[in-house]
């Protein structure tokens, strides 16, 4: 994240020593006023960069991957930013991998459905024993979406 947003070539140079399937560009943001912003620092220090527009041209550089982390839902347990996700996925070819507001299977089950993302990331139910990893995968498979057991 800090690191590309820093020195975009970044992006490029991974891409095209290693390949793309190696390069996941992170993207930490915060929605300030309907518009979602880019920060630094692990979402401490906003930059001028938006979320839509950095993750195209992270795309267009080579990235094989966004990982999208909301910061205003990380941590809260509260679900993920499903329409986000949706708009990244609408405009994008590569995967999105949401990050940031697991705090039930059901929101799992929404980012990937609702929000179209292509991965979910999740921690702390899981750090926690919350829920099992084969309970989430179980009731992904029960609502349709493949998921090896």
């Amino acid at each position: 994240n800090s690191a590309a947003l820093r020195k975009p070539s970044l992006i490029d140079d991974i891409a095209h020593h290693f390949g793309n399937q190696v390069c996941v560009l992170a993207i930490d943001a915060h929605e300030i006023g309907g518009e979602w912003t880019c920060y630094l620092n692990g979402g401490r220090i906003a930059t001028d960069r938006k979320l839509l527009e950095w993750a195209h041209e992270g795309q267009e550089r080579g990235a094989g991957e966004i990982l999208f982390t909301s910061m205003d839902h990380d941590g809260t347990k509260a679900g993920y930013a499903c329409e986000a996700y949706a708009r990244l996925n609408g405009l994008l070819s590569i995967p999105v991998i949401a990050s940031g507001g697991a705090g039930n299977t059901d929101h799992i089950i929404q980012v990937l459905t609702e929000g179209k993302a292509d991965a979910a990331l999740a921690a702390s139910i899981f750090h926690y024993g919350e829920i099992s990893i084969l309970e989430v995968k179980t009731r992904l498979r029960a609502a349709g979406i493949p998921v090896r057991l």
